[in-house]
């Protein structure tokens, strides 16, 4: 009887044994595996992807996945998409250089903070997130690919691409995208960078790849390529932004004014305040160039400081002497959210003891978009300091009824591109029609830009305008100027009348 009993107690324990010596081996083996993932970590951040956990080890493996989630990025990684980012795109460029063949293309998402601004920045970076393993799935795949800031992306091909090719390719970039069961449909913007013409160091690839992307987003197909002396532009910006400062003390910069003429009575009650600038070595520099340099380089607030003042001050003058007419002004996005800009209209109305009734405030679609509950809130303050507010370029960005109504503004203006075609093209004539008189349904008052023909003036009061502005009532003149043209277009007004 004993015999048996001792040979299962061997069996049972030359399988424990073996249980052991297999559990030993799976350890081992989890050990070597954990350790490879590990190693990987120094190149990038990645969930651990281990199929068994030995129960001793689960403390451990928890303590690691907190730490890898709290860890940076690795450097040259971007943490969001996985991709190189831009310290990681140099050094693989510097590794290859010299680049004598092949494009760089720079491209980013047409109004991609709008993403952000009406799903939330979760949604956004989901859709970067599929941006980036759309651009590493391509069929044609570029040798680097890096994110290299908020919603751009840099492609290397060592194929020459053909404009043709880059069209094939932002087709393909936007195709509609399922975040989170909502379809969101996009717009890619594209410049890029022939190296057969422009190979060179890095960094100045780099910029031309940026005045290439600045420019394909001015034009209507979104897609530019750098062209040979285009680096003079930009110095001449930087010149110009440089140059700022010192010309808003010196003197440089100046305000005219332009006429609105009211078509019920055919008198002004309204100016616009629009900047000058006599630059030393450029001469004239146009308000198109220079203010949305300034917005870029956020100098903005300089601007628009220096114009709040100048206006108060030949406010002041004009109604110390009589004179009673409201100089409206123009306002940024950056104005806009500057929790500073409307402490300083306060102050300056307080400072030079004059009512609010003597501004208006223009403010641009796009600004008002930027963030547009932010916008509101501070529209609401003016309008409670009487001051007279008015969306700029109206029809040219976002206007829709479901936002209009619920903006506390007296005045649209409606942007002189409508008025191009519209002696010549019945559409065009329907379309202004319908601008206006939706926005007066909304109880708004319609100024139209850039009137300036006698038939084009005639035309717009026959469709309901309420304000026409351009050179056919008055071209922009300086305050002297500005009052000798009032008091004689006064004059001929009550004649006729």
């Amino acid at each position: 009887m004993i015999g048996p009993w001792l040979l299962s107690i061997a069996l049972i324990t030359v399988f424990i044994l073996l249980l052991w010596r297999r559990q030993r081996q799976k350890e081992r083996r989890f050990i070597k595996l954990l350790g490879k993932q590990l190693d990987n970590q120094i190149k990038a951040r990645a969930p651990l992807e281990l199929p068994w956990v030995p129960v001793a080890f689960f403390e451990l493996v928890n303590s690691l996945e907190k730490l890898l989630q709290a860890l940076p990025p690795p450097v040259g990684k971007d943490k969001l998409t996985g991709l190189a980012n831009r310290v990681g795109l140099k050094r693989s460029v510097t590794a290859l250089m010299p680049l004598q063949q092949g494009t760089m293309v720079l491209l980013d998402i047409y109004r991609f903070r709008y993403v952000n601004d009406l799903f939330g920045f979760a949604f956004g970076d989901q859709l970067l997130k599929q941006m980036a393993d759309r651009l590493l799935g391509l069929q044609q795949a570029p040798r680097l690919l890096a994110r290299m800031n908020e919603d751009e992306f840099l492609l290397y091909f060592e194929q020459q691409q053909t404009e043709e090719d880059l069209h094939r390719l932002r087709g393909r970039l936007q195709v509609p995208f399922d975040i989170e069961g909502t379809p969101v449909s996009i717009r890619i913007q594209m410049g890029y960078l022939d190296l057969r013409a422009h190979h060179t160091d890095l960094s100045l690839m780099l910029r031309r790849l940026d005045l290439a992307l600045k420019k394909a987003r001015n034009s209507r197909d979104l897609l530019a390529g750098y062209q040979t002396g285009e680096d003079s532009i930009q110095m001449r910006e930087l010149e110009i932004i440089n140059s700022l400062p010192k010309a808003l003390k010196t003197g440089q910069l100046y305000l005219v004014y332009q006429a609105k003429e009211e078509v019920s009575s055919g008198l002004c009650r309204q100016v616009e305040a629009l900047i000058r600038w006599e630059h030393p070595k450029f001469g004239t520099i146009s308000p198109a160039e220079f203010i949305p340099l300034a917005e870029y380089s956020g100098m903005i607030g300089l601007v628009s400081q220096w114009a709040l003042e100048q206006v108060m001050m030949q406010q002041r003058k004009w109604r110390s002497g009589g004179f009673k007419v409201r100089i409206a002004l123009n306002l940024s996005a950056q104005d806009l959210n500057n929790g500073c800009m409307l402490q300083e209209i306060e102050h300056q109305l307080q400072e030079y003891q004059l009512p609010g009734e003597v501004l208006a405030i223009e403010i641009t679609e796009s600004s008002l978009m930027a963030d547009l509950e932010q916008a509101i809130k501070i529209l609401e303050r003016l309008r409670q300091l009487d001051i007279r507010l008015a969306i700029d370029d109206f029809g040219t960005g976002h206007s829709s009824l479901a936002y209009l109504k619920n903006l506390p503004v007296d005045e649209v203006k409606i942007d002189k591109a409508f008025n191009e075609e519209l002696l010549s093209n019945s559409n065009a004539k329907h379309i202004m029609r319908a601008s206006i008189q939706m926005a007066k349904s909304l109880g708004f008052e319609v100024t139209v830009e850039g009137v300036e023909s006698m038939a084009l003036k005639q035309m717009l009061i026959s469709l309901g305008a309420d304000q026409l502005q351009g050179d056919i009532v008055a071209k922009p003149k300086t305050a002297p100027e500005l009052e000798y043209w009032y008091a004689k277009h006064s004059m001929q007004t009550k004649t006729v009348s």
